[in-house]
């Protein structure tokens, strides 16, 4: 499945004052990158994929749409699955964007 082109001209719209924003075609999907550093992902099986702190995972996935993030039936930490549902309005996308490239700009560029 090709990821949603309209969710990513979303996610691009709202990155675009970002420096060192690159982007590129990675799990099936297009990933959007800060400084080497993967950020938020439109995902080739809809949605997002959003990278956020390990810490607030958890709690995040109370958030209307929001599952564990698993490759190859492995979760992994630090990233949620955020269907596409739940991102329909820039309203509540903007804030998983927001929220993934905080954390980014926590890492060191790579």
């Amino acid at each position: 499945m090709a990821y949603d082109e309209e969710l990513a001209f979303r996610v691009r719209a709202i990155l675009d004052d970002e420096d060192g924003l690159t982007e590129r075609a990675m799990f099936g999907g297009l990933a959007f990158l800060l400084d080497g550093n993967m950020a938020i992902v439109v995902s080739g099986r809809g949605g997002l994929m959003a990278r956020v702190d390990r810490e607030q995972a958890d709690g995040l996935l109370s958030e209307p749409g929001v599952a564990p993030f698993e490759m190859r039936g492995k979760p992994m930490a630090g990233w949620l699955r955020v269907d596409a549902a739940a991102v329909g309005e820039d309203a509540e996308l903007r804030p998983w964007v927001e929220r993934c490239v905080a954390f980014t700009r926590s890492l060191p560029p790579k």
